[in-house]
């Protein structure tokens, strides 16, 4: 966590952190990530928000945007190319909140919303955690 009158982490260094996770993840996943565009904004827009049926912009700290690779093929023309967008203030805020490290914290998101490029839904990935946490 940050120490008293240190700033905030801004959107370069959460940009940083974000690309160094996905440095660290295996071949396998970074070899299908390469026109996954990662972005960091502030907060969510209000369309993104309304989207997804969210009505506090403090509850959204990442979201994949494009076409999962189980839904891509070469008939697919004219989709803009995947991003995965980090909203910076809910980062910082439940980082914060958790006392959880911001690079893990982050790792944590960018994963999650890389598991929507694959596929996954909200509920594969938690079965997923879930089963990890059980193995320990």
């Amino acid at each position: 966590m940050a120490e008293r009158g240190q700033t905030a982490p801004d959107a370069e260094r959460i940009e940083r952190l974000a690309r160094q996770a996905v440095a660290a993840m295996p071949a396998l996943f970074r070899d299908h990530l390469g026109d996954v565009a990662i972005l960091v904004e502030e907060f969510a827009d209000e369309g993104a928000l309304a989207d997804l049926g969210i009505e506090d912009p403090w509850e959204l700290s990442g979201l994949y945007e494009g076409r999962p690779l189980t839904e891509q093929s070469i008939w697919s023309s004219g989709d803009m190319p995947p991003r995965i967008r980090l909203f910076r203030r809910p980062l910082l805020d439940e980082w914060a909140e958790t006392g959880v490290t911001l690079e893990d914290l982050i790792t944590h998101v960018l994963i999650h919303e890389v598991g929507h490029h694959f596929g996954f839904s909200d509920e594969d990935m938690h079965a997923i955690e879930d089963g990890l946490g059980q193995q320990g």
